[in-house]
């Protein structure tokens, strides 16, 4: 089975990081697409099939979404909860890689349904290496239940 076909939604507001994420991918041999939108409406609309990415209606959905906490319009708890409030999206796996070091930030992460919650470090190494890790084993070793089916 290959993993080519598994997409990847970033949500991630800082230009900088969602370079340094999807470079960390390519240089790591990660060829997934990769979505990358900007705010917390925009990765709802995307998953949900609406306003700009309406013709995406009836396209799998990403096998992972890597989501910032700290985003416009809608933060990425507020994404979270949307995400699992839905029966067809609720299995998708949510890594959250995010800068925040709040543990109220963690505790509700979690609870919301996270799979994973990942501090972004501050040194540009470690921050390669914390993408790789996550990369390898959310698209290549980890086994995704099966995409839920609209009624």
């Amino acid at each position: 089975m290959t993993t080519v076909s598994k997409t990847i939604l970033l949500v991630e507001d800082n230009p900088d990081d969602a370079m340094l994420t999807l470079r960390t991918f390519k240089k790591s041999n990660i060829v997934n697409p990769i979505t990358v939108v900007k705010d917390g409406v925009e990765a709802l609309d995307f998953l949900f099939a609406r306003g700009a990415y309406a013709e995406r209606a009836g396209t799998p959905l990403p096998a992972l979404v890597i989501l910032d906490l700290k985003l416009p319009k809608l933060d990425g708890l507020g994404v979270l909860k949307a995400i699992r409030g839905k029966e067809r999206t609720r299995r998708i796996p949510v890594v959250i890689l995010t800068s925040s070091k709040e543990e109220q930030d963690l505790i509700q992460g979690y609870s919301l349904g996270a799979n994973s919650y990942v501090r972004k470090p501050v040194d540009f190494a470690e921050f390669m290496e914390a993408a790789r890790v996550l990369g390898i084993f959310w698209l290549m070793t980890n086994q995704a239940p099966p995409e839920q089916k609209t009624a």
